[in-house]
């Protein structure tokens, strides 16, 4: 979840943030790089949606948080596929 201004567009944020993110697993994990398609970490899409100043917050912490099969997660995690986190 992001937070920010009006005056930074979607399209800036979502740029920003996938580039900082990929910048940084390949400064991790250089070997990464080689094994991707032309070099790219991200996927040209991405999807938004926005929360009003009065969302509640905990409700989204805890849809962001319960993502996926705690299983699954545990075998990407094995897999280092999520050492960042």
């Amino acid at each position: 979840m992001i937070q920010s201004i009006p005056s930074y567009s979607v399209t800036k944020i979502v740029t920003t943030v996938k580039s900082l993110i990929a910048g940084e697993v390949f400064r991790r994990c250089p070997e990464v790089k080689k094994q991707l398609w032309g070099g790219e970490f991200w996927g040209k899409g991405y999807f938004v949606n926005t929360v009003g100043q009065h969302g509640r917050e905990q409700m989204i912490a805890k849809y962001v948080k319960n993502q996926g099969i705690e299983e699954e997660y545990k075998v990407l995690k094995k897999d280092n596929q999520l050492k960042l986190f």
